[in-house]
């Protein structure tokens, strides 16, 4: 089977991975003294011991077992841009709150700006640090904490503060009455932010750039965005997707497989089409690798972007050829979590795409997520058992099939010592969240379907559906009961009333079971597959 063979077929709602999310302890950036102007507030960086959700070490050759050589030079994570969501799936009318790299953040629009944009705050209001995103914007556009009232503007400076008599002392102007502002920008359709709140950092977009791909904001091409939080830790997330060789075996009946001839001396087949897959890593570097192979390469942007490219995009004529592309964000939550932003542009069959609603999209690339979820979470609990150094000695890895793995193993040893820079401090030693029962694992409503605007909305109406389906069986048996001497004289009028209350019952019972499948629980069984 060809790796990227996934990238031919026009609906490719699907990726060989699994995601999570969750919440770490509250970011409590150091304010700096001075005027209210100030209000860009600095966070003193964090060095030391940071964990990986799952330790890993990788070798240069799967056969040898080595471990790679130290190379110079340390990858640095808080000077690196990191995406919050796809901005069709933020309400400008609320604030949203995300955790990445261990920071809890909030995002939210503000309307009061040129033309309005999208800012991005720590989630902690500097009066009793409670979460601004659990607040609103107010009449007046600014960002508004509900616990007491406080509001701030663009900038981070608070501009009203209910309690403080009028005519008393400007307290609201004190810097320490700011909130900690983030450098964001919406690029490709998604809203990115850099961790870090120094004033020197107010600019970095001139200086550095988050990963840009045009295809994304191609008008020729139809991009569906999709965004997932699952209990998996970053690097077991990123190795999961850096394997097309688990593609026929975790997600059978849910992708194609092809049968790929070109294995001399190969007697035995089996019904997944599982065959050898010949890979060339190039560029390997501390900004990532390419990995080149037959039916296109894979790009690795370190820390989070992936994309996937088939291997032309141009007929030798000149005219465009049908292309697909598979990009990817993988961001680190905290321990053990990690979110996946996910992009299907395409170029070919774009009438047929706009007609198919996004949450239906997303239904099928959570089944296929699912598929990985409880595999990869079990292998990250076996991981972190033999040690975050041992990962070339725990697991043998001997054909080229593994070579992105191995190579991204060896690109976290290397450069981050098998263990991701969080932003904020974190549990020392090999420690995971206990592990979640299968129904929290394979969970969709509050990992999925409460941040995506389509699914929330699709859920909000099948709902309301249900409800009437429901409503006009009772109903039409009422009227059943009351016209039946009357209106309903004969068999076939009282059986054809009969028949469709039935059906409006049944209806409802089945939209039931559809939603409960496709918005908050589908346990996924390999076994039946």
């Amino acid at each position: 089977m060809e790796p990227l063979s996934l990238l031919q077929v026009p609906r490719v709602s699907s990726l060989p991975v699994s995601t999570a999310a969750a919440a770490s302890s509250l970011n409590l950036p150091r304010r700096p003294l001075g005027s209210r102007s100030a209000c860009f507030v600095p966070r003193r960086r964090r060095h030391g011991a940071r964990l990986s959700s799952a330790a890993a070490a990788a070798t240069e050759t799967p056969r040898t077992g080595d471990a790679p050589p130290g190379e110079k030079g340390a990858f640095d994570w808080l000077d690196q841009w990191y995406p919050i969501a796809p901005v069709c799936d933020l309400d400008p009318g609320a604030p949203h709150g995300k955790t990445v790299l261990g920071l809890r953040v909030v995002a939210w629009y503000d309307r009061a700006a040129a033309g309005g944009e999208w800012r991005v705050f720590a989630d902690a209001c500097p009066h009793r640090l409670a979460p601004l995103s659990e607040g609103r914007i107010d009449g007046k556009g600014r960002l508004q904490c509900v616990y007491h009232g406080w509001c701030f503007d663009g900038a981070g400076a608070c501009e009203f503060i209910p309690q403080a008599p009028a005519l008393g002392p400007p307290v609201h102007k004190n810097s320490r009455a700011c909130v900690a502002s983030y450098p964001c920008v919406v690029q490709n359709q998604v809203l990115w932010f850099y961790p870090r709140t120094e004033p020197e950092y107010k600019d970095v977009l001139q200086r550095k750039k988050p990963p840009y791909m045009a295809e994304l904001d191609d008008p020729s091409y139809f991009t569906v965005f999709g965004m997932r939080d699952l209990l998996l830790g970053y690097d077991v997330l990123v190795e999961n997707l850096f394997d097309p060789a688990h593609v026929p075996y975790a997600h059978k009946g849910l992708l194609p497989s092809f049968r790929d001839e070109e294995d001399p001396g190969r007697v035995e087949q089996d019904q997944e089409c599982g065959d050898p897959i010949t890979m060339k890593i190039d560029q390997a570097n501390i900004d990532g690798f390419l990995s080149t192979m037959k039916g296109g390469s894979i790009r690795f942007v370190a820390p989070c972007t992936f994309h996937g490219t088939p291997p032309t995009k141009v007929y030798a004529e000149g005219k465009a050829a049908a292309w697909f592309m598979l990009v990817a964000f993988c961001i680190p939550v905290a321990p053990g979590r990690s979110r996946l932003i996910w992009a299907f542009p395409r170029n070919a069959g774009v009438w047929l795409h706009k007609i198919i609603p996004r949450w239906f999209s997303h239904s099928i690339t959570n089944r296929v997520l699912d598929s990985d979820i409880c595999l990869v979470h079990f292998e990250e609990i076996n991981s972190i058992a033999m040690g975050v150094d041992n990962w070339h000695k725990a697991c043998y890895v001997p054909t080229s099939s593994d070579g992105m793995v191995v190579a991204f193993r060896n690109w976290f040893t290397k450069y981050c010592k098998h263990q991701v820079g969080w932003g904020t401090p974190q549990p020392q030693g090999d420690q995971l969240p206990p592990s979640p029962t299968r129904d929290k694992l394979l969970e969709r409503y509050w990992s999925h379907v409460v941040q995506c605007t389509s699914c929330s909305a699709a859920l909000k109406a099948m709902k309301a559906l249900e409800v009437a389906l429901q409503v006009m069986s009772i109903a039409i048996v009422g009227f059943l009961t009351v016209a039946r001497d009357m209106l309903l004289t004969s068999t076939v009028q009282r059986t054809a009333v009969i028949s469709v209350a039935v059906l409006c019952f049944v209806a409802s019972r089945w939209l039931s079971t559809y939603i409960e499948k496709n918005f908050y629980f589908q346990d996924y069984v390999h076994s039946y597959k």
